[in-house]
This record gives structure tokens, C-alpha cells and sequence, in this order.
């Protein structure tokens, strides 16, 4: 499998766009709120969990080559 070269920026804008565009509506409750989403920027895949390490390493042992991004629920975005 071919390795993706996308800048630090590249993953970000989309796995924001993943983020803003269904995810959120899915994962904003009280429950998670305060929690680290791990985000997949090619697949949309993703998974919460208190601190993401948890997560992202799920999602890299699922595949080694993804370009994962994490942030914090229900936190403004200074970005």
C-alpha cells in the first residue's frame, strides 16, 4: 500500500471537514464531552477515548499508514 504525503495542515482541513460535516452531531453530548477524538483524514474513521492514545493506536494497528488527527470535544477550535 502506497504511503499518502500530505502536509500536517492537509490532515487537519480534512479530518475537520470529516469532523464538521457529520461527526459532530454524532459525538457532541455530554458524555464525550472533554474527551480526545482520534480522527482517520483519509476514511473519516475514528474513535474516543479519554487521552487518544488508546485510539490512534487501534486505528494504526488497523492501518499502519494512516494520517490520524486528534482534538479535544466540545472545544472551540483556535486553528
Amino acid at each position: 500500500m502506497q504511503a499518502i504525503f500530505w502536509t500536517v495542515e492537509e490532515v487537519a482541513q480534512r479530518a475537520k471537514l470529516f469532523y464538521d460535516n457529520g461527526i459532530r452531531q454524532q459525538v457532541e453530548c455530554d458524555d464525550n464531552i472533554g474527551k480526545m477524538i482520534v480522527i482517520d483524514a483519509k476514511t473519516g474513521e475514528y474513535g474516543i477515548d479519554k487521552t487518544g492514545v488508546e485510539t490512534a493506536l487501534k486505528l494504526k494497528q488497523k492501518k499502519p499508514n494512516a494520517r490520524l488527527f486528534t482534538m479535544r470535544i466540545g472545544y472551540k477550535d483556535i486553528s
